[in-house]
Parts: C-alpha cells; structure tokens; sequence
C-alpha cells in the first residue's frame, strides 16, 4: 500500500496522548455503585469509552441507575479531581510529538472531553503549552463524536488537505471515517477488531506511527 504524505495530525485526548480512560472509568464505576449500577471497570470501558458523559448518563439510567439532577457536574467534579492527583502520558507520546516538530508536521489534539479536562491532564505532563492553541473540544463545539464536526473543524483551521486521525475507541473511528480522513486506530492492549471494521489501521506502539506517516 503506498504512503500518503500528510500535512496535519490530529489526536484524540484520552486513552491517545495519556492514558486517563482508567482512572476516569474507576470513578464511574464508584460513582454508579452509589446510585444502585453495580459495574466492573472492563464493563465501564466497554460501554463509556469514547462517548460523552450526557450519553453515559442515558446509557446508566437505561441500565437501571438511578441518577439525579446535575449528575453530569457531580461526576465531572470527581472525575476532575483524581485526575489531579497524577495521569501518565500514553508510552511514546513524547517521542512521537518529537519527531512530528522536528519533520514540521503540524499536530493538534481533538476530544469529546471538556478544555478544563484537558488543561488538567496535558497540563501536569508539560503539553498543555503545545495544544492549547489547538486544542478542539465537543464540549465548545456542541457536538461530538461520532459526529465529524470536530475533525473537520480542526483540518478547516489548519487548511489542511491530507490530515490523519489518531483515535483509541470506535466512536473516534467513525468520525474519523465520517470526515473522510485516514484514521491511525490505536489499541495498546492488542485486538482492535471492532476499530478496524468501522476503518482504523490498528497499531499497538507509537513508535510505528512516523513509518505510517511516511516520515
């Protein structure tokens, strides 16, 4: 298969640049034990990864928790503050945003998440600086993924012609396909199955990533 040339990266946030999904998700776990929904964090991650927390919160309540008014803040409080205490880059993310500054590929991130969830994490790993100028959220943009919107808003800002998706769950996928884009389908733990049926190219290792890109 030939290369093609890209002229923008864009990643997604969680579970992409740093690995947040199981902390979030052992809050969700907790927190949904509290109000009758008894889950194990592989059931979390099954069901929540890649969605929005509104989209959690029907899919809880549909599966029998009863959640209050203004459960949404409520978990994005505590969600907020574990994150505060510590969360890892994904391994090789450093080196792979080395590579792409030194090639002069531009990158920027794109996430269901909220800003102030990103500062949090990209912030405490030295990244925030990086992306904050380009950093597109579902939470300013009023829709997310697997809707488009946000990789196309990224690729109008850049003016790019050729961009490349990086995404971790299937919704990510799917927007990416929806865009049109090339999407770098990334499943650390191996499998990938359902990513790569909905049209991601599964890699394990970010260090695979600049011989995908052709660079």
């Amino acid at each position: 298969m030939a290369i093609r040339m890209h002229d923008l990266v864009i990643f997604d946030c969680d579970g992409v640049l740093v690995d947040s999904e199981p902390l979030s998700n052992q809050v969700l776990v907790d927190n949904l034990a509290r109000y009758g929904l008894n889950l194990t964090i592989e059931d979390s991650m099954k069901l929540f990864v890649g969605g929005t927390m509104i989209g959690v919160r029907d899919k809880a309540r549909a599966l029998g928790a009863e959640l209050p008014t203004g459960w949404v803040d409520e978990v994005y409080a505590e969600t907020y503050d574990r994150l505060r205490l510590g969360v890892q880059l994904m391994p090789g993310v450093a080196d792979l945003l080395a590579v792409l500054e030194s090639r002069g590929l531009p990158f920027c991130v794109a996430s269901n998440g909220s800003p102030d969830k990103m500062q949090i994490t990209l912030g405490q790993n030295g990244l925030w600086d990086r992306f904050r100028d380009v950093a597109f959220s579902a939470h300013v943009l009023g829709t997310a993924k697997p809707d488009p919107t946000l990789f196309l808003t990224a690729a109008d800002r850049f003016n790019a012609a050729s961009p490349v998706v990086i995404e971790d769950s299937l919704s990510g996928v799917t927007a990416a396909s929806r865009a049109h884009m090339r999407c770098l389908a990334y499943a650390p733990p191996g499998g990938g199955e359902q990513l790569a049926a909905a049209g991601g190219e599964v890699f394990a290792d970010m260090a695979q990533v600049p011989a995908l890109l052709g660079i």
